[in-house]
């Protein structure tokens, strides 16, 4: 089974050039529902079984996750995400839980709070450990949520799976890489990533560190297959990082 541990849909794109693609200055796009068939066609397309999504950050929807995922049961595997500064931050993770969600997205740069903020992420983390959720962290050459950071609050939990987005690229892998060699607990994902840097994490790591990522529709299933498939040539490896270690993390059949 073919799983992308990464990716992001957006219902309602507002006023954001960033989302709707409208030439500055421009009115805004009417709304258009957003249609499921965009990406289970990419899936379907790259031989992807099933695919995590989330909210992008720059609107957090996790309505539109639960709904996504309740009608897409057997293809989606759905993320929630809050602030963790906001006063129902552990009431909304409790509740995206109870809806199906499998896991968390954090994203510290766009919602303005340091990763390693033991004051914010603690209680967090406590929560995902105690609802079995694993916590991706968006980590994208960014002061906000570097490696050495990231490993502050995941050494701290280490009941909780940790996965590193992007590896930290660009200029953050190679910290990426030592906090997820010398953590049981934290993981890399590689969408963003480039084919050398993949290669350097499976020759330092080996498979059952890394997970396949997209972030669709930033990137697309197909690429990013092709990219683990050149770094990653021996088949029974190249199983785990498609799939076998989010299945494992995730209590997958």
């Amino acid at each position: 089974m073919i799983i992308d541990a990464y990716n992001t849909t957006q219902n309602i794109r507002g006023r954001s050039d960033y989302l709707t693609g409208a030439r500055p200055g421009a009115a805004p796009p009417p709304h258009v529902p957003f249609d499921p068939g965009r990406i289970l066609g990419r899936m379907d397309a790259a031989g992807v079984d099933m695919a995590m999504i989330c909210s992008l950050a720059q609107r957090i929807e996790n309505d539109f996750i639960i709904e996504l995922v309740r009608r897409h049961p057997d293809r989606f595997i759905g993320f929630g995400q809050v602030m963790p500064q906001a006063d129902d931050a552990l009431a909304e993770i409790e509740r995206c839980a109870a809806a199906g969600l499998a896991g968390l997205k954090l994203h510290p740069s766009l919602h303005g709070y340091h990763v390693a903020d033991h004051g914010l992420l603690d209680p967090v983390f406590e929560r995902c450990a105690a609802l079995g959720l694993p916590v991706l962290v968006n980590a994208l050459d960014d002061p906000f949520c570097a490696p050495f950071a990231i490993e502050e609050i995941a050494r701290s939990h280490p009941g909780v799976p940790t996965i590193i987005a992007h590896m930290g690229a660009v200029w953050n892998v190679p910290e990426a890489i030592i906090v997820a060699e010398r953590n049981p607990n934290v993981y890399l994902e590689t969408s963003a990533t480039l084919l050398s840097d993949v290669r350097r994490a499976y020759a330092r790591l080996g498979p059952a560190k890394i997970l396949l990522g997209s972030e669709w529709p930033g990137s697309d299933f197909d690429l990013e297959r092709m990219k683990i498939a050149k770094a990653i040539p021996d088949e029974a490896d190249r199983a785990l990082v498609e799939g076998g270690n989010l299945a494992r993390l995730l209590g997958l059949a």
